[in-house]
């Protein structure tokens, strides 16, 4: 008889949720939260504390998915729109007018969101590329780790990389990791003329040590095992403060980033919270198929980076 051994439940999620609930609750413009999963996901985090959503949709099919999940919304404010993309642009719009921080996906696809967040004429863009960063929790890793891009940017340039690792950067620091180590990964810990990935990664790693990246220690190319493992790091004789410690996990492209996740969520059981970063607000992008923990653990990443933006812009003037 095979006996299933439960993964150990572990709790980095829930020390990020500790650390956001004492802050401010964060505003947050939930865009078309027109199905139980979405509307439930702003509605929970609200109850712990986390976010002050306002829920921009279809004000009627709002009220019959409050109805389906048996919950009053009446106290909330609700702001009408005709369809998904309406909903995506008015809640860009009450970003851009001060009454929301943050931003978070309803049930409209991606695409249509982010469509609204980088438009030239009323988005949300900055200097830096937009990207996604993963905040993995999984079982047995003594810490979280970073992994990006694995959603937005799907097969990005040395220039779009430099502002990934840039933004997974200051993700990192907005968590409060007590040091930020980058592994730009390819297929190997050597640079090969043949696997353009290596060399991008090594030219990563002189940006880095030029100036070009601030904020954390970047090395690469190192294959996975020795970018997270210390004995494959030893085995291979790479010395570099990042091999076997790296916290942040930088992949060649999205298919790559994606496969990665998703071996971690499925094989290893590790949970998956998502935030985009790169314009003028976080953004939160959750999925029907994450857990309750994922989608809460989401919010409280988007409240943090949040926090780190206020006081960023109270230092600078």
């Amino acid at each position: 008889m095979t006996v299933l051994v439960q993964p150990q439940l572990h709790d980095q999620y829930r020390r990020l949720i500790t650390s956001a609930q004492a802050l401010p609750r964060l505003k947050v413009a939930v865009a078309h939260p027109c199905d139980a999963a979405s509307l439930g996901a702003a509605l929970e985090a609200l109850e712990l504390g986390l976010v002050e959503p306002i829920l921009v949709g279809p004000q009627a099919r709002i009220a019959a998915t409050a109805a389906e999940l048996q919950v009053d919304i009446s106290s909330l404010r609700i702001v009408d729109s005709a369809h998904s993309h309406d909903s995506a642009a008015q809640a860009v719009a009450l970003v851009k007018a001060g009454d929301a921080e943050a931003l978070m996906k309803g049930s409209l696809h991606t695409d249509e969101l982010m469509g609204a967040v980088v438009s030239r004429e009323g988005g949300l863009r900055t200097e830096r590329r937009v990207s996604h960063c993963f905040i993995m929790d999984v079982p047995g890793h003594a810490t979280p780790l970073i992994v990006t891009d694995a959603a937005v940017n799907i097969l990005p340039t040395l220039e779009q990389k430099k502002h990934i690792i840039q933004n997974a950067i200051d993700l990192a620091h907005a968590l409060h990791f007590p040091e930020v180590l980058v592994a730009v990964l390819s297929a190997m810990e050597t640079v090969n003329p043949d696997v353009p990935s290596t060399l991008e990664a090594a030219a990563l790693a002189k940006m880095a040590d030029r100036g070009q990246i601030t904020g954390g220690i970047v090395d690469g190319p190192l294959a996975l095992d020795n970018a997270i493992d210390l004995g494959s790091a030893k085995i291979k004789h790479i010395h570099s403060p990042v091999a076997g410690r790296a916290n942040i996990l930088v992949v060649p492209d999205l298919e790559a980033g994606n496969m990665l996740a998703k071996s971690l969520t499925f094989l290893a059981h590790a949970d998956a919270a998502g935030i985009v970063l790169g314009a003028r607000v976080p953004i939160i992008l959750t999925s029907r198929a994450d857990s309750e923990m994922t989608r809460l653990a989401s919010c409280a990443v988007a409240s943090l980076v949040a926090e780190a933006r206020r006081k960023a812009i109270a230092v600078a003037g």
